[in-house]
């Protein structure tokens, strides 16, 4: 049976992913709400976006900061294994659904925003085994540019973790709970991008870097070189 101090790690774990970094970095820097430009998600992408490219950078290190700082706390409290697994999950529903940034819809309803949960899903693999992060960030920049979605290299960022477990489970070296881990965090993100994964069905889903460009001559515009020499 989970204790106070289980459940207290659990919701100050959800508290914690629940802080906006990315709100209040484009806030500072720019003025703008974040949650008024493209996506409006709070993650680094999106920040990335409004504010730049060191902007999204210093968020996403802070979200990443916010699933491990959630599993160092249910280790410092000798929460054990399955704590160290929910900690960094209430990480990542805060982090996407942030009691902070509460809105009322236009029928009513009240929405929780937030990211997609990507950033906090590394650090929670992060903070469960550190070298983790060592694979899961070489892997997602090859995805990202081998692909070009950003969404995908977001779902695969849990998928990444889930299979470092499942190894180092076979060998021996991690209990079979961080598999499950990366199970749920995966189910997380797909659930956050519902929006994109329609998209990505329908074919219409935003590209990004060089992947945009190829798309983009390949419909006809012509090449930067080619422009110059017209």
């Amino acid at each position: 049976m989970p204790t106070l101090q289980d459940i207290g790690v659990v919701l100050l774990s959800y508290l914690l992913g629940s802080i906006p970094f990315g709100l209040l970095i484009v806030k500072l820097k720019t003025g703008k709400d974040i949650r008024m430009v493209e996506s409006g998600r709070t993650g680094g992408t999106n920040v990335m976006r409004a504010a730049g490219f060191w902007s999204g950078l210093l968020t996403a290190i802070l979200d990443i900061l916010k699933g491990a700082c959630a599993v160092w706390l249910a280790r410092a409290v000798g929460g054990g294994v399955w704590i160290e697994i929910m900690a960094p999950l209430a990480a990542i529903l805060g982090h996407n659904y942030s009691i902070f940034l509460v809105e009322r819809m236009d029928d009513g309803r009240l929405r929780l925003r937030g990211g997609a949960g990507g950033a906090p899903s590394v650090g929670g693999a992060f903070g469960l085994w550190a070298p983790s992060i060592l694979i899961i960030f070489p892997v997602g920049l090859l995805i990202f540019f081998g692909v070009g979605y950003a969404s995908v290299t977001t779902m695969s960022a849990a998928l990444i973790a889930m299979v470092i477990f499942a190894v180092r489970t076979w060998l021996g070296l991690s209990p079979w709970q961080y598999i499950l881990y990366g199970v749920l965090a995966e189910i997380l993100l797909m659930w956050a991008l519902r929006p994109n994964i329609k998209r990505l069905l329908a074919g219409n889903e935003r590209l990004h870097g060089w992947r945009a460009k190829h798309q983009k001559w390949g419909a006809g515009d012509a090449e930067p070189d080619d422009i110059e020499n017209k």
